[in-house]
C-alpha cells in the first residue's frame, strides 16, 4: 500500500489527472478494472492505493508515479498536464488563456 503523509495530496492529484485526461469516474474505473465507488473513495482519500494501482493510474492518466506522489515533477510533465487541460476548453476560453500566457511572457522581458 502507498502510505505517505501527503495522502490527501495524492487523492487530489489522482482526481486532477483523471479530469485532465477527460475521463469520468465511471470511465476511469472501467479502465482501471475497479468499481466507480472504489475510485470515488480513493479520490476522497477514504481508501489507500496499492503500489500496483498507483502504477496503473499513472499509465492510464499518462503521468508519472513521482508526480502522483507529489515529488518534484519535470517541467515537461507539467506542460503535458496543462496542455491536456487546455485542450478541453472552448475556443473562446482558450484564446483568453493564451492572452494571459502572452502577458506573462511580455512581463518577463
Amino acid at each position: 500500500m502507498v502510505t505517505r503523509d501527503d495522502s490527501s495530496g495524492l487523492a487530489q492529484r489522482l482526481r486532477q489527472a483523471r479530469e485532465a485526461s477527460g475521463l469520468s469516474q465511471s470511465q476511469a474505473a472501467k479502465l482501471l478494472g475497479m468499481h466507480r465507488p472504489t475510485l470515488s473513495n480513493i479520490e476522497a482519500n477514504e481508501r489507500k492505493v496499492t503500489t500496483s494501482e498507483l502504477t496503473l493510474f499513472a499509465e492510464i492518466y499518462k503521468v508519472s508515479t513521482e508526480w502522483l506522489l507529489g515529488e518534484e515533477g519535470s517541467k515537461d510533465e507539467r506542460i503535458k498536464l496543462a496542455a491536456r487541460k487546455l485542450s478541453s476548453l472552448r475556443d473562446k476560453d482558450l484564446e483568453a488563456v493564451m492572452r494571459i500566457v502572452d502577458s506573462f511572457r511580455r512581463n518577463r522581458k
